[in-house]
């Protein structure tokens, strides 16, 4: 089955159980193995990607395309992954923010807004006055289109 026609399928799926607020982040190949990856502007619970597991399940088994040979894997895009779509980066405001961009740019900060499809991250830089260091705040504005890959760090503070 081509990456379309399963996200064709997930975003049918979507809609037949009334995830709303649910959307694919990414599908996944690799053999006979199929990797589902979602988010939502909430979050998602273990039972939609359990309940959108068993329906896509249900589609593949009757189309037979897999056969009864195929592995399949519905699961948050999870913390760890990097953020694909510009829909990932509201509820994560306020989060640390590791962002690779352009030829050589990067930024680590704290994500503070995200309008249009511009990024804002508010970093801390030193710097010198009255023979005294001082830390200011400045922000860095990203176009959604430059970023390469950008994560949300995990921050135990």
């Amino acid at each position: 089955m081509p990456k379309a026609e399963i996200e064709t399928l997930v975003g049918k799926g979507l809609e037949e159980l009334a995830f709303a607020d649910t959307y694919l982040v990414e599908a996944k190949f690799s053999g006979k193995k199929i990797e589902v990856y979602l988010d939502s502007d909430g979050g998602i619970s273990f039972a939609t990607c359990q309940k959108l597991s068993r329906w896509l399940e249900a589609q593949l088994d009757k189309s037979g395309t897999y056969g009864d040979n195929y592995v399949l894997e519905v699961s948050s895009a999870g913390i760890g992954n990097p953020l694909r779509m510009l829909r990932q980066y509201p509820k994560n405001i306020g989060r640390i923010i590791d962002i690779k961009y352009g030829e050589e740019g990067h930024v680590r900060g704290v994500l503070t807004e995200v309008r249009d499809n511009i990024i804002v991250v508010e970093t801390e830089k030193v710097i010198r006055e009255n023979n005294k260091n001082k830390k200011i705040k400045v922000k860095e504005e990203i176009k959604f289109e430059d970023i390469i890959e950008s994560r949300i760090k995990i921050s135990f503070n």
